[in-house]
């Protein structure tokens, strides 16, 4: 069932905001791959894919420094950034692919002339050669990387930097997001969300209550032209 909270109309968005990792693109098995390869090189075994779903959502450097702090590595957090963004990029150009429907949403929105953007956790350059190989990049007036703000999600400086750069007031966004810290991020930052949980094991996340539009079972749910109209007119169904 396709859920969304009550609340009053809001003003027409100047600009929506869409996360990548899992919202917009299918990169977790990539990330996880590359995040396993990465940690048995120094000698941390058997990383699962339950333990990879822990950190969707967070940046790719808060990760990280987690990560060392468990397993209490002594290599630098920035030597760890590099190896897995090489590791990760070794995979991204042949094995990663848009969600269909989300693509159709993308293209929807440019059509009308949304203003879009990218926030990642992501590195700059990791979100730059996705949307290359999807073919996407054309259609991002603006690109951030939870590396060029001070903190990452859950906080909402990646977001509010989005809005800075397309000129858009922060209530007049909208966030498309997969996961609970980007729901909370969105919401700290003032802004309407529309919730697609990557793993839908997590839509009851209390995170997810303030998505205005949720989708409880996620990409297989989505719904494009709904959440299109949802956009423009604050539609609660």
């Amino acid at each position: 069932m396709i859920t969304s909270s009550p609340s009053a109309s809001p003003p027409v968005p100047l600009a929506v905001i869409f996360d990548l990792d899992g919202t917009l693109v299918d990169s977790e098995p990539n990330y996880f791959e590359a995040s396993r390869t990465v940690l048995a090189r120094h000698g941390v075994r058997g990383f699962g894919w339950d333990d990879h779903l822990r950190f969707v959502g967070i940046g790719t450097l808060e990760t990280l420094e987690t990560l060392r702090r468990e397993h209490r590595l002594d290599v630098p957090v920035d030597e760890l950034l590099a190896e897995l963004n090489r590791a990760y990029l070794e995979l991204a150009g042949t094995r990663t692919e848009t969600f269909p429907r989300m693509r159709t949403y993308v293209e929807r929105l440019y059509a009308a002339g949304v203003p879009l953007a990218v926030a990642s956790g992501s590195s700059r350059r990791i979100i730059q050669t996705v949307l290359e190989c999807v073919g996407l990049t054309d259609r991002f007036a603006a690109v951030v990387s939870a590396e060029e703000v001070p903190r990452g999600k859950p906080e909402p400086d990646v977001f509010l930097e989005a809005a800075r750069r397309l000129d858009a007031e922060p209530g007049s966004c909208v966030v498309v997001e997969d996961a609970p810290p980007g729901a909370e991020a969105a919401h700290r930052a003032g802004m309407r969300c529309v919730g697609v949980p990557y793993a839908p094991t997590v839509a009851a996340d209390p995170a997810f209550r303030t998505a205005g539009l949720l989708f409880p079972g996620g990409q297989g749910e989505f719904d494009a032209e709904r959440a299109y109209t949802w956009v423009f007119d604050g539609r609660r169904e």
